[in-house]
C-alpha cells in the first residue's frame, strides 16, 4: 500500500504542477489582449476634433496645421496684413514643429492671446530621435469681425521666402 500512496502523491503533485501553467497561460492571454486593445486605440484615434473656426483657438489650430503641413498660402490666409508685411522668411536651422498643443486662450473684445506648447522632433543623436517643447503665444486681432493672427510664435512663422534687401 505504500506504493499506492506514493503513486497517488505523484499523480497529485503532477496535477498541482499543471495548475500554475494554466494560470500563467491565462495571464499571458490577458497581457496580449491588453496590448492589442492599446494598439487599436493608438492607431484609430485619428486627428483632434476641429475647434470652432470663428474662435481664436480654432484659427490657431488651422494655422498651425497648415504650417506643419507646409501649406504656406493657407497659413498666410490667417495672418493680418501687418503680420504678412513683417514676414521675411523662415529660419531653416531648427527642426520644424511636429505638433502644437493648446494650453489656454484669453479672449478680449478685439484681441486674444492663445498660449501653446510647440513640440519639435530632431533625428539622430547618440540616443536616437529626441523631442523638446517650448511654450509660446499667438497674438490675434479681430479684423472685420474675423479673428486673424497678428503675431505667431517664431517657430511657427509661415512666410514666403523674400530676399532681404541690402
Amino acid at each position: 500500500m505504500d506504493d499506492t500512496a506514493a503513486g497517488d502523491r505523484t499523480v497529485q503533485e503532477h496535477q498541482n504542477a499543471r495548475k500554475p501553467d494554466r494560470v500563467l497561460l491565462a495571464l499571458v492571454g490577458v497581457v496580449v489582449l491588453l496590448v492589442v486593445v492599446a494598439l487599436a486605440v493608438v492607431f484609430t484615434r485619428g486627428e483632434p476634433a476641429p475647434l470652432d473656426e470663428d474662435s481664436p483657438a480654432g484659427v490657431v489650430q488651422r494655422y498651425s496645421k497648415a504650417v506643419i503641413d507646409g501649406d504656406v498660402p493657407t497659413a498666410q490666409s490667417y495672418l493680418t496684413e501687418g503680420a504678412r508685411s513683417r514676414c521675411r522668411g523662415t529660419y531653416t536651422g531648427e527642426p520644424s514643429p511636429a505638433r502644437v498643443v493648446l494650453i489656454s486662450t484669453t479672449e478680449r473684445t478685439d484681441s486674444a492671446t492663445v498660449k501653446v506648447s510647440i513640440v519639435r522632433s530632431a533625428q539622430g543623436g547618440p540616443f536616437g530621435p529626441s523631442e523638446y517643447e517650448t511654450e509660446d503665444a499667438f497674438s490675434l486681432l479681430k479684423v472685420n469681425g474675423k479673428w486673424m493672427i497678428d503675431q505667431p510664435p517664431y517657430p511657427l512663422m509661415a512666410c514666403t521666402v523674400m530676399p532681404v534687401k541690402p
